[in-house]
């Protein structure tokens, strides 16, 4: 079982050394034994207090965390569980309160077992009011970075926790909707864990104590906005990696752009982005490190996300946490930079029953109605509908070493019912090269290696 922190110990864990402030706490008066009058729930409160230290299940105030301002929000799990009651709510509406009043993003430390017994449904209502303060602080552009520790359960995971922009987790920490004393009989334990929630797209990462202030602190600089920030200019074009020489025919670009030693979306994001963090998964059940990469990094001084196919078929997965990332960016104000390169969406019968058509139409939607600018490079294959998704209509641009088509050149001529030593007229008929996609009006222009200037 992994070690259960305190309250006071995750807040010195993840913030800079005496910069912790406790804030106010809500005044109010409180009846005896709660709401219900609950026999002994007083003393219960008692005994919590004095075993914990702390006067509420929650703890929260202002710190840095390496060296970025924030409101946190650290729960206490040796008082009643780290429950949820009328009192809990009054702390944590003053917290968001604040956050919002200072421009401050959030970041709850979530330890908890769900709502109060002893204050019935009135403790449960209090997570209607936690999920409002949440979309308040999300409406005005602040982020919230939740942190799961063991254990996080019942409400509190599902506002919170899963209601957060980004979610990071402690290993080994216990963490679902269904706490370990209501589960169903012969449930597998192993479906309840951070590392669980991680490889279902619930979560974005696990990281170890020692890390977290650095994790932590790497989140908050990129994503924090300052007051009054201007709307965001476009992200830069990134410079081309491969050749600079442009293909004689469409068949040749399509084979430089198949072609194993060309670079990839890694080599893209490394050469872009000073350093970066990713996102990961769709928050629907799934996952694709494999053919999106998603996240936000620093280039020239400021915040871009990203969403980068890498080469492979997207699946559906992949698509729909590219749509959260980039509904993500305009809520916060980051501009964002697609990279297309996959030779088009997975069609395999596991990809339509994971409905595929509708993950592609909810990129599309994504970055038509995009809040904030999307620059588009194509660094390799772009196939059909699966790659367009991602493009930016009007900034769009491609580089040397890639194709554009509506359709690959070998379906195309099938589905023509031309011969197999047709594919390659037909390629040029399609006009897929960079150069004509210029010609077209598809692509604003051609990028070149840094060394090579021009297009």
């Amino acid at each position: 079982m992994p070690e259960r922190l305190s309250a006071r110990r995750i807040l010195s864990l993840v913030s800079d050394a005496g910069t912790f402030a406790e804030l106010p706490v809500p005044a109010g008066e409180r009846a005896p034994d709660g709401p219900l009058g609950w026999q002994g729930y007083d003393a219960s409160r008692a005994r919590a207090a004095e075993r914990t230290g702390e006067e509420e299940s929650v703890v929260c105030g202002t710190a840095r965390v390496e060296g970025t301002p924030a409101v946190l929000i650290a729960f206490e799990f040796g008082f009643l569980g780290g429950s949820l009651g009328e009192r809990t709510g009054d702390r944590l509406e003053a917290a968001y309160t604040h956050a919002r009043e200072h421009r401050l993003p959030v970041v709850p430390l979530i330890a908890t077992g769900g709502s109060r017994m002893q204050e019935g449904m009135l403790a449960l209502t209090q997570l209607q009011r936690v999920a409002r303060q949440s979309a308040l602080t999300r409406e005005v552009g602040l982020a919230q970075i939740a942190v799961l520790r063991d254990p996080t359960t019942g409400g509190g995971w599902a506002t919170l926790g899963a209601g957060a922009d980004v979610i990071l987790a402690l290993p080994g920490a216990q963490v679902g909707f269904a706490g370990s004393r209501v589960r169903p009989p012969g449930a597998d334990p192993a479906a309840y864990t951070a590392e669980a929630q991680v490889a279902v797209g619930a979560a974005d990462a696990v990281v170890p104590p020692r890390e977290l202030r650095g994790v932590l602190g790497a989140w908050l600089r990129l994503l924090a906005r300052p007051s009054g920030a201007p709307d965001p200019e476009p992200a830069p074009v990134p410079a081309a990696l491969g050749a600079a020489g442009l293909p004689g025919t469409g068949w040749e670009a399509v084979g430089r752009a198949r072609s194993g030693g060309r670079p990839r979306a890694g080599a893209y994001l490394d050469a872009y982005f000073t350093h970066r963090v990713r996102i990961s998964g769709d928050r629907c059940g799934g996952t694709d490190p494999e053919g999106m990469l998603c996240g936000f990094g620093e280039h020239g001084g400021r915040t871009v996300a990203f969403a980068a196919q890498t080469g492979t078929a997207t699946r559906p997965a992949g698509y729909r946490t590219a749509a959260r990332l980039i509904r993500l960016a305009g809520r916060l104000g980051v501009p964002v930079l697609t990279l297309v390169d996959t030779p088009g969406a997975a069609n395999d019968a596991e990809a339509e029953r994971q409905a595929a058509g509708a993950a592609i139409a909810e990129v599309f939607a994504a970055v038509a109605a995009a809040r904030v600018p999307v620059t588009t490079l194509v660094v390799g294959e772009g196939g059909s509908g699966g790659a367009l998704a991602l493009a930016a209509p009007g900034n769009t641009w491609a580089a040397p070493d890639s194709y554009f088509s509506v359709i690959a050149p070998e379906l195309a001529a099938a589905i023509l019912k031309r011969p197999p030593q047709e594919v390659e007229a037909t390629a040029a008929q399609l006009r897929i090269r960079p150069q004509d996609l210029v010609g077209l009006g598809v692509v604003r222009g051609i990028v070149r290696p840094a060394d090579h200037p021009g297009g």
